[in-house]
């Protein structure tokens, strides 16, 4: 090997060291002795809460100066309370890191204008797994599978918080597969949709099985009439109670329609993502980054994802804008189709 080469390796390498531990002193420097806000976007008790929490919990420690983290919780407007607040108002400091529903950049892509921020502005340090969109329907209601709720005459009340699996699926399967749900908006998060469904208001809902799961646990244990049944989802799951169901991609069928349904599950390549406001210094959503992806691979971490029956599946912040990018270049024809999932606010009456 040529040994001017040799010396620029080390040099470079050098070079890398020292701009990493350069790096680890000013984080210190910053982040010690202060708090680190994560804002949630729905209330206490929900999948986003859950997963939140587990993250803060154990991030701390891999923080430079070992930051105190707290959680808040901002729900409102299906995460857009949170969302706004993040792009609008907190500092760009590194300190506020907002956790709310990507489906809203989709809802950017679409013209939604109450979407009052740009996607591909906030600094993204990644998101705790990937989402499969999973429907599911109540006991009492008779019905256990698809074919069940194709055929069912009656409409079906199902639950939609706004934004995201709940609210959007129904819709776009009641256009591509002629289903007869009836989307009742309005609830603040899935913690109390299973209390709803529990009082007999709602004959089903779809969201993220990763949350499901967890928080519906006491419905899908349930049984006879206050069962909560899945009966289709979407990718792979190996999870026995949902792997053999039917998958999304499998029913829908003609170009049309699953050049909709493409487009809405792009956001379903990373859930609950961690955000940083836009103009947060690099060095420091650097720093957050490596923190989150090494809380993702802490031992104590998994084991409490395990008992708490989180999936975990890292996706990085790099990833992520990536994915944002793609989601922001919907092509005209499909986003005429889904203008349907963009709510209209009423006009004030004179």
């Amino acid at each position: 090997m040529n040994k001017k080469f040799l010396c620029l390796v080390k040099f470079v390498i050098g070079l890398a060291f020292v701009v990493g531990a350069s790096a680890t002193a000013l984080g210190e420097e910053f982040y010690k002795g202060k708090t680190i806000l994560f804002i949630v976007s729905y209330g206490p008790g929900g999948g986003y809460d859950i997963y939140t929490r587990a993250v803060a919990r154990h991030i701390g420690k891999y923080i430079p100066g070992n930051p105190t983290p707290i959680v808040q919780n901002m729900s409102g407007r299906g995460g857009l309370n949170a969302a706004h607040y993040i792009y609008n108002r907190a500092k760009p400091d590194g300190l506020t890191v907002g956790v709310w529903p990507n489906a809203h950049v989709l809802g950017q892509a679409l013209g939604d204008r109450s979407v009052k921020f740009k996607g591909d502005k906030f600094g993204w340090i990644g998101a705790p797994g990937r989402g499969l969109p999973t429907c599911a329907i109540m006991g009492f209601t008779g019905l256990k599978t698809l074919k069940d709720v194709l055929n069912s005459k009656k409409p079906i009340k199902m639950d939609g918080t706004r934004v995201g699996a709940t609210v959007d699926l129904p819709r776009i399967l009641n256009l591509t597969l002629g289903t007869k749900f009836k989307v009742i908006s309005g609830y603040a998060g899935t913690a109390l949709i299973r209390i709803i469904m529990q009082r007999r208001e709602l004959g089903g809902v779809c969201y993220g099985w990763e949350s499901m799961r967890v928080v519906a646990r006491a419905v899908l244990d349930a049984k006879g009439e206050d069962k909560l049944i899945p009966f289709l989802t979407h990718g792979n799951p190996q999870d026995p109670e949902v792997k053999d169901l039917p998958r999304l991609t499998e029913v829908i069928k003609g170009k049309e329609n699953l050049a909709i349904l493409k487009a809405w599950l792009s956001q379903f390549n990373f859930q609950r993502p961690f955000s940083l406001p836009p103009g947060t210094p690099k060095e420091r959503l650097s720093i957050l980054r490596k923190a989150f992806k090494a809380t993702l691979k802490d031992p104590k971490f998994l084991a409490q994802a395990k008992k708490s029956k989180l999936v975990i599946n890292y996706v990085s912040g790099e990833e992520i804008e990536k994915f944002v990018d793609q989601m922001l270049a919907i092509s005209p024809e499909t986003k005429k189709s889904l203008q349907f999932l963009i709510v209209k606010k009423k006009k004030k009456k004179s």
